[in-house]
């Protein structure tokens, strides 16, 4: 019994070890007020796998880190746009 339990920990800890935080810069062009960040950050934060996510109005920009087995950069546009603020990929990058 213990080394089966032994053997569903490992394989617990190596899949996480699969997953790789990935970071996405969003250009979000819509946004026009400064209240505008808080509900497009709400909205990537709900996204099962984000881990942090950082809104500018002033660069109308979101970066938004993730983890890349439990969600991706299409789950990320389709959160702000059905928040109301269409966004764009400017770029990818594994932090």
């Amino acid at each position: 019994m213990q080394k089966i339990t032994l053997v569903l920990a490992l394989t617990m800890v190596s899949v996480s070890a699969l997953a790789k935080p990935q970071m996405v810069t969003l250009d979000l062009p819509s946004m026009n007020c400064a209240m505008c960040p808080i509900t497009v950050k709400k909205a990537l934060t709900q996204v099962e796998g984000v881990t942090k996510a950082d809104v500018s109005y002033e660069h109308k920009q979101a970066v938004v880190t993730f983890e890349d087995t439990k969600t991706n950069t299409d789950k990320l546009v389709e959160a702000t746009a059905n928040a109301g603020y269409p966004s764009t990929i400017m770029k990818v990058e594994t932090p």
